[in-house]
Formats: C-alpha cells, structure tokens, sequence
C-alpha cells in the first residue's frame, strides 16, 4: 500500500494586480484586479514506503508549493493528499509528529543557542524517549561528525555545518517521510557529496522515505531511482531515471582514441557509412561516432573501427541528465 497518495492535487493562487503610476496607485484604492495563477495543476502520483524519489523542475515549476501541500503548510484549492493514513492541512499536529523537512533557505534550530541544546529541545517537542533519542544521535553524531559543532551557537555555524545539524533535528523523532526541498543550495562541493552519502545511507539502513527536491541533477542520478518532472505546475514524467533515457531517442557517442595518424576520408569507405552513424574527426588521433539510440549496435561501430584502424582507446558516452530534462523543459512534453 502507497505511503504518499496524491490525486488531482492542484494549487491556485490569487495574485493582485498592480497598475503601476500615480493614477494606477489611486485606482489601486478603490478597484482591485487578480488573476489566478495556477501553480500546481492536477498532478496525481503514489509513493511506496522506503523509496527515495526525485521531484525536479525548473523555476516557478510548482515543486516547493507541491511539498508544502504535502507537508501541510499549505491547503490545497481541489484534489486529494493522503500521507501515512494523514490528511495533512487538516491533521498537522498528529501529522507532523511523522514527518521531518528540510528547506535549504531555513532552518529550525534556533538561532542563538547550542546546537546540542536545539536537539534537545526538539527532543521534548517531539516527545522523544530519552534513550532512543541519545541512541539516534550518536549515530548521526558519528555519520556527520558533529562532535565540534555541538557546543555552538548556531549563528556561528557555515552553511554546510548548519545543514548537517538541520538533517539531524528532521531525523531525531524517526519521521515515516523526510521531505528535503533545495536541502543542498549554496554548498561547495564537498558538503554536497557528504550530506548526499548520508542521506543515501539514511534511506538504506533505516528505510526512510524520501522526497527531493533539487537543480542538482547530480544528486539525483546518484540518489535516486525514481524521478517526478513537474514543469508549469503540471507533471511531465513519472518513472525511473533509466527509463526516461530509454524514451529519449537521444544521441550516443562513441570516441576512439587512435593509436596512429588516419584520415577520414580514407576510412570512411571501410566504415560503410549509411546514414545511421555521422562520423567526424576534431583531431588526427581522435574519431568520434555519432548515433541514435537503437538504430545501430555500438559493439558493431566498435568493430568496424579496430578492423581498419589501431585503437588505442574507447570511450562510449550517454547523453547526460541535463540533456533529457532540458529537452523536457523547452519542449513541455515527453516523446
């Protein structure tokens, strides 16, 4: 049975109109114009317990207003939501006692106090046992290596020890859901791979369900199996990250490393060329094989390749992530 049940969920907001200049500020006054814009338009999924699923898309796609429907801060204009047997907008006290979240741009430490203190804090508000509490963070005191940071105020914190600290007090209560929207914005590289490890073990060993939110495309394909394209408030795509290459007739390369000086157009014969590869030559030693997916064998490029030339290296590249989903975006649609 689905954890996470959304059906027809859609979200509209009413935005005034502002008619700029001294006389549109006075007609401001008295006449008020909105439009309706609707930021999520009856999007409909499941989430299984246990699965760490992507939900990307662009600016302004409707991921963040999506979570917070799902997390209950927000009440939805129609549709249904249902997480762990949870309405949320109508049962958030129960509800939030099973869930934990991370937004990248807040934090629910608070501000001027010990980190260790802000756990234990959130140890009382959640109603925490004293010894699974203390169970559960020298775990993550271990896994994130927290020990230094403990004593300190959380203002005195960076970035990416804040959002190590901020993973743990959406972890300490056992929520059923981590809902992580942007949870890595803003960090250098190294704090990303970290936390990105952290979560991915989270997920494994405790069985955490997860829903990220990121432009981190990285993240995603190292993380997660499953993957939600939301793009002007409507659903795109649902499915695995393989499975979205499959659909994508997108190109593959193929580049060979030559062993010694051969021109292409001595080659191109022996290559027998029929329009299914598109062969070019950037450099004397370097022959690159163009193809749609599907229509040809790499092994059989490969082969006619090492049978007119020495080879002194192969390299077969996949259209990258950002590739699929920016064609997904400019395009709004998938093949």
């Amino acid at each position: 049975m689905a954890l996470i049940e959304v059906e027809n969920l859609t979200k509209v907001f009413r935005n005034f109109k502002r008619k700029e200049g001294l006389a549109g500020a006075v007609v401001n006054l008295f006449h008020r114009d909105y439009e309706a814009v609707r930021a999520v338009d009856g999007i409909s999924f499941e989430i299984e317990p246990g699965e760490l699923v992507g939900y990307i898309g662009p600016n302004g796609a409707g991921k963040s207003t999506t979570i917070k429907m799902l997390t209950g801060i927000l009440v939805p204009t129609s549709g249904r939501v249902e997480v762990g047997g949870f309405i949320p907008h109508r049962q958030r006290h129960s509800y939030t006692q099973t869930i934990g979240v991370v937004f990248g741009q807040r934090t629910q430490l608070w501000w001027d106090i010990a980190v260790i203190e802000s756990f234990k804090l959130l140890r009382k508000v959640y109603r925490v046992p004293g010894a699974l509490f203390e169970q559960r963070l020298k775990q993550f005191r271990r896994l994130l290596e927290l020990d230094p940071l403990l004593p300190m105020p959380v203002r005195k914190l960076s970035l990416g020890q804040r959002m190590r600290c901020d993973l743990v007090a959406s972890l300490l209560h056992n929520p059923r859901v981590l809902f992580l929207d942007e949870p890595t914005i803003g960090l250098d590289v190294v704090a990303r791979l970290h936390i990105r490890q952290f979560l991915g073990r989270i997920n494994r060993q405790l069985g955490t369900t997860m829903i990220l939110t990121t432009h981190d495309l990285a993240e995603i394909e190292k993380l997660c199996r499953r993957v939600l394209i939301i793009d002007r408030g409507r659903l795109l795509y649902d499915g695995l990250l393989e499975g979205l290459r499959q659909r994508y007739s997108c190109d593959r390369r193929i580049i060979f490393q030559l062993a010694e000086r051969a021109a292409l157009e001595e080659l191109r014969h022996s290559l027998q060329a029929d329009g299914r590869v598109a062969w070019q030559q950037p450099e004397p030693y370097r022959l690159v094989a163009t193809f749609r997916r599907n229509s040809i064998r790499p092994a059989e490029i490969i082969a006619r390749v090492i049978q007119q030339a020495a080879v002194h290296d192969i390299t077969i590249e996949e259209p990258s992530i950002e590739e699929i989903v920016g064609r997904i975006y400019s395009e709004g649609t998938v093949d």
